[in-house]
């Protein structure tokens, strides 16, 4: 049994308010003849505050792309570790138990990987496996939780560190005034967010079926422009109607499983925007509470972009959980316009203990899986 252990979330402290952020706007785009309109997109967000990494002051700078990057690294390698530590804890797991990293993130870049600095520095074993997923945007903490999923069920001994790494306000491009722009600029929030994926034991979300589904050619409805000074970040007007054709992929991979899903106990969705939930609540027919841990997230944090589905886990969690058993599904959104989905049954089941020896030879097993354990 695969399970998705609770999250562990951490925001910065810097805090930017709607009203703050109307203001600003107001102020350095008085003269853009749709002022009125990109005031009235921001209102309407659902968005109360958002936590960046940098006061806002320093945030409105553009230093150039190369400084924006060096303080990408710097601050993941000064946040990241705290985080991992405590989802870690919620695993009852160590460094050593871990057997892949899957690290994501689209608002900074770096070679080698941050898993590769994680292994250097945090006690994980050098045989880590390392998945670094940089081009699914907000998609890709729904892709983690399946690439996790899948590894697991190939290699039942595993266990998966995933770890969101946000900071959307370093992409902040003071010289882009598109609509689309501005609405970003009163939308996005920076956040770390990790979990573990456990392929035994462990309480959380027993995860039993995950799929993926593109919605055929909308490739350029939520992209970046990459040019000298950074990640230019595109968004099409047409965005906020994406839960028709995504809807039924939802129903599918559900109906696939025998569920209807319009009929589940919880709903873990990524909270692009409030019209994304207030769309996939009519279509599924369930009702507006039932994306009460995604609104929860938009609202105090804004769209933290990958992060978006393990806080709503989180929060699901901190609620007092689900009876055992219970059935959900969990959905990432991003460009594409890409879904990444996965089904899966609440349980408070403790750890088994380990089977012998004989029962762990699979085929493909990798035998330091076996010594990562021993040490448990």
């Amino acid at each position: 049994m695969v399970t998705l252990c609770k999250p562990a979330v951490a925001v910065p402290e810097h805090v930017i308010t709607m009203e703050e952020t109307l203001d600003l706007a107001r102020a350095r785009h008085a003269d853009h003849p749709q002022l009125p309109l990109a005031l009235r997109l921001i209102g309407n967000t659902g968005v109360a505050k958002r936590h960046i990494v940098q006061p806002i002051e320093r945030t409105l700078e553009h230093p150039g792309f190369q400084e924006r990057n060096e303080l990408y690294e710097a601050e993941a390698k000064a946040r990241v570790p705290a985080v991992v530590e405590e989802a870690l804890g919620n695993a009852g797991l160590r460094p050593a138990d871990i057997d892949m990293i899957v690290y994501v993130s689209c608002t900074g870049f770096m070679m080698p990987s941050l898993t590769a600095w994680m292994i250097n520095t945090m006690g994980f074993p050098s045989h880590t496996r390392q998945m670094p997923i940089a081009q699914l945007g907000c998609a890709a903490g729904g892709a983690a939780i399946n690439r996790a999923h899948d590894f697991c069920t190939a290699y039942p001994d595993a266990n998966v560190l995933i770890v969101a790494c946000e900071f959307c306000s370093l992409c902040y491009q003071p010289t882009d005034l598109g609509v689309g722009s501005l609405l970003s600029n009163g939308l996005f929030g920076d956040a770390v967010a990790a979990a573990v994926v456990r392929g035994r034991g462990g309480s959380g979300i027993a995860l039993e079926r995950n799929d993926s589904h593109l919605v055929p050619d909308t490739e350029d409805w939520i992209a970046y422009s990459v040019r000298e000074t950074g990640f230019h970040f595109l968004l099409d007007k047409r965005v906020p109607t994406t839960m028709e054709p995504l809807a039924p992929a939802l129903r599918e991979i559900a109906g696939a499983h025998g569920w209807d899903a319009g009929n589940l106990d919880f709903y873990i969705i990524h909270a692009g925007g409030p019209r994304i939930l207030d769309d996939l609540s009519r279509f599924l027919e369930v009702p507006s509470e039932a994306f009460r841990f995604s609104r929860a997230t938009l609202t105090e944090y804004g769209n933290i972009a990958s992060a978006v589905v393990l806080d709503a886990v989180r929060r699901l969690f901190e609620e007092g959980g689900q009876p055992e058993g219970a059935r959900g599904i969990l959905a990432g959104f991003g460009p594409g316009i890409t879904a990444e989905m996965c089904l899966g049954r609440w349980t408070t089941a403790a750890r088994p203990s380990e089977p012998p020896l004989a029962a762990r030879r699979i085929v493909g097993y990798s035998p330091r899986f076996q010594h990562a354990r021993s040490r448990t």
